[in-house]
């Protein structure tokens, strides 16, 4: 099945948020290749955490590419790919923040990039599926982790 946030969703565990959950509503997305949600409702305990406003924009985005690439046929002398084009696909968070209280709120904005070699998708789906379960799982065992890292600035 492809990307389709259902909502709410549950947030991973962050130092400070209390079984944090958001509503999604599907959004209009920045451009054709996206869908895009808005997080409209707040749920758990979440001192200070705002929903998605103009001011305060609170949303998650999934880009797949504009022309997904196709491998082109081996060099006929040499039988090897002279060139492996790579398909881009991007998820997006974006949170208005503000940097000082009394302030504008700013835009945080969080990027998964996700480059996939062209063919691996049909030459090796397991082991293009293994790296994003080892990295989605890596964001989310540590989700907290990071979240104290950001906060803190120690790594």
């Amino acid at each position: 099945m492809p990307f389709n946030l259902t909502s709410p969703i549950t947030g991973a565990a962050q130092t400070g948020l209390t079984s944090p959950t958001y509503t999604l509503t599907q959004d209009n997305p920045p451009a054709i290749n996206a869908k895009q949600w808005v997080a409209s409702a707040i749920g758990g305990t979440q001192s200070g955490v705002v929903a998605h406003s103009v001011a305060a924009p609170f949303t998650v985005s999934m880009f797949r590419p504009q022309n997904p690439q196709v491998l082109k046929p081996v060099n006929a002398v040499t039988g090897v790919l002279d060139r492996v084009p790579m398909n881009t696909y991007k998820v997006i968070t974006r949170k208005g923040v503000l940097p000082l209280a009394g302030q504008a709120y700013r835009n945080m904005i969080i990027t998964t990039m996700i480059e996939v070699p062209a063919g691996a998708d049909t030459a090796d789906p397991a082991n293009v599926r293994a790296a994003l379960s080892a990295h989605i799982g890596a964001l989310s065992q540590q989700s907290s982790g990071i979240g104290d890292t950001v906060v803190q600035g120690v790594l």
